[in-house]
């Protein structure tokens, strides 16, 4: 029987990509909820088959001042909007500008939600137009090996945008132009010809994934580490799962659309799994795994020895030093750190309420030398000079390893009083380089203390509920795991954990603050004793973190963080 052949509808066949009209625009703000904080500048641009047609912008009176630090970071005071129109007013022209267009901005969701409570307030219907997320897009299209993150800035670099965002409307505004054109050149060459493809853009399996769908097979549904291995048996890839069978599986299936990863699976030739007693085990043994192979496409935790430290250097007249191991020297130690420059960073926080010595020599009270600029500034007592004594000096040192170990409110306050005057003499991009040395500082401090409350006790023993109504059991030997079991639902827990305790490894502690297992490591046991549930069984030992600690003032510097543009870079939001 013959069939006629129909034409498909334009709708079915959807908008080609050169036809589109977009409004690229972008929002500063006074913070990052629509219903607490205000808009202060509003920026379009109205391209169309990659050609710039029309222009928007303006200053707008958020109703109220401006904080000091979104000034810093945008360049935008309360005398430059004195003078603005309300969003009330700018609201209508926008929507006229917009009209029949696709929508864009760089984090969508934050920016429409300002736009989506202008209009509720004034009465408008929310915009019906398309709305595009480039970064939303970035994430689903660029790789890890391609840019370290998808914020604005790293990605304008990446597509060589003609103009450097720099936190005001218009200018990110004419970047995201740049950067969408660079993604739609990429999503072109995977077949993506259509607004509607755009928006709903999703890789399919590639051939190599579809024909190594074989490696999956025989996997046991059981919580686990699985290693992606070649050939010569080098392992390519590990990772962790709760169900390894539907873990695995999923690396051949459309849902994976790494580009680094799906390259990955097109080497491998086999999948090797290591079944687990528990979740925590799984997370354990694969953070040990990838830091002893270093898999080459496995991007996180492969370099634990990396970790840098703070070091209260024990000799007369201690100073503070960066280094990269911990030894048993009877020195005070901070971190680990990521970075030398984040190290840096917390130790010219506390030399702010710390007169400690930053030269490098080593002094003694028989060792002289000329004072520096810092004596005269009265920042360090001299005792190169023999100004100040071993027994004055030790003031400031029983003072740093407090600010360490304990206490960190000199180190904050300090800091805290010298960002205020920053602040009166409008010397705000000072101010915001202290706040982020102290972020820096009160975030490790906070860290460490968490977990030396754990890896001082010699031996913990956790259970949590199972899935099976049973019990997963841990034994934890100075922040280590030492071994993992489950206890069958019903049974008498005594003979299962004594047996667990018998057989678990033995732990030798070392030095420094993370003596038997890496910070990471330990930060994973602590976040599964967090979880809801856990019964602590034994502890031998007592378990807590100083009453005067970091931790009780983190919650500020992380306030100091939120309510941005999550395009905008965490080093320049305000501590309140």
């Amino acid at each position: 029987m013959a069939v006629d052949a129909v034409q498909g509808t334009l709708d079915e066949l959807g908008t080609p990509l050169r036809e589109v009209t977009f409004v690229v625009f972008d929002l500063e703000t006074t913070g990052g909820s629509a219903a607490e904080h205000a808009i202060t500048e509003i920026g379009a641009v109205k391209v169309r088959g990659g050609e710039v047609v029309g222009e928007f912008a303006t200053l707008v009176d958020p109703g109220g001042p401006i904080p000091p630090f979104i000034s810093v970071l945008t360049g935008i005071t309360d005398a430059m909007v004195l003078a603005a129109p309300p969003f009330s007013q700018v609201l209508p022209s926008f929507l006229e500008f917009a009209k029949g267009a696709a929508l864009v901005a760089h984090n969508a969701p934050f920016d429409m939600s300002f736009i989506r409570a202008a209009c509720a307030t004034g009465g408008y219907p929310p915009p019906a137009n398309p709305i595009v997320d480039t970064a939303d897009l970035a994430r689903r299209v660029l790789t890890r090996d391609e840019t370290p993150n998808c914020k604005l800035g790293t990605l304008a670099r990446l597509f060589r945008s003609t103009t450097e965002p720099c936190h005001r409307a218009l200018a990110d505004a004419k970047a995201t132009v740049d950067v969408l054109h660079g993604l739609i050149a990429r999503v072109g060459s995977l077949g993506v010809h259509t607004l509607e493809e755009l928006r709903s853009f999703a890789r399919t399996p590639t051939p190599e994934q579809q024909r190594k769908r074989h490696l999956a097979e025989g996997v046991p549904s059981a919580p686990g580490v699985y290693v992606f291995e070649d050939t010569r048996g080098e392992a390519l890839y590990i990772g962790k799962s709760s169900n390894l069978r539907n873990r695995v599986r999923s690396y051949f299936t459309a849902s994976e659309t790494r580009s680094r990863i799906r390259e990955m699976v097109g080497i491998a030739e086999r999948v090797r799994t290591i079944v687990c007693a528990t979740g925590l085990e799984a997370e354990i043994r694969e953070l040990r795994m990838i830091g002893s192979t270093k898999p080459r496409y496995n991007k996180r935790s492969r370099f634990p020895e990396r970790a840098v430290w703070l070091k209260l250097t024990n000799e007369p007249f201690p100073r503070l030093s960066i280094v990269r191991e911990v030894k048993d020297d009877g020195a005070t130690y901070l971190g680990p750190f990521g970075s030398s420059r984040a190290a840096d960073d917390a130790r010219t926080a506390m030399h702010e309420a710390l007169p400690l010595r930053q030269c490098t020599e080593r002094l003694s009270s028989r060792i002289r030398r000329s004072a520096c600029t810092l004596a005269e500034l009265g920042r360090c007592g001299a005792p190169c000079e023999g100004r100040e004594s071993e027994d004055a000096y030790a003031r400031h040192v029983r003072g740093a390893k407090k600010a360490m170990e304990h206490d960190s409110e000199a180190v904050f306050s300090a800091l805290e009083a010298r960002m205020r005057r920053l602040s009166t003499e409008q010397r705000y991009e000072e101010a915001a380089v202290d706040r982020d040395r102290l972020a820096v500082y009160i975030r490790t401090a906070a860290r460490m203390q968490r977990l030396r409350s754990l890896t001082a006790i010699s031996q913990m023993v956790a259970a949590s509920p199972a899935f099976d109504g049973g019990w997963d059991i841990h034994v934890i030997r100075y922040g280590r795991l030492a071994a993992a079991g489950v206890m069958p639902r019903g049974a008498h827990p005594t003979p299962y954990v004594d047996a667990l305790v018998a057989t678990a490894e033995t732990v030798t502690p070392g030095p420094g603050p993370t003596p038997a297992a890496s910070a990471e490591e330990t930060e994973c046991v602590l976040r599964w004793l967090d979880s809801p549930g856990v019964r602590l069984v034994q502890v031998d030992g007592t378990w807590s973190v100083p009453a005067y600690g970091a931790g009780r003032l983190r919650d500020r510097i992380e306030r100091a963080y939120q309510g941005l543009h999550p395009h905008q870079p965490r080093e320049g939001r305000p501590l309140r």
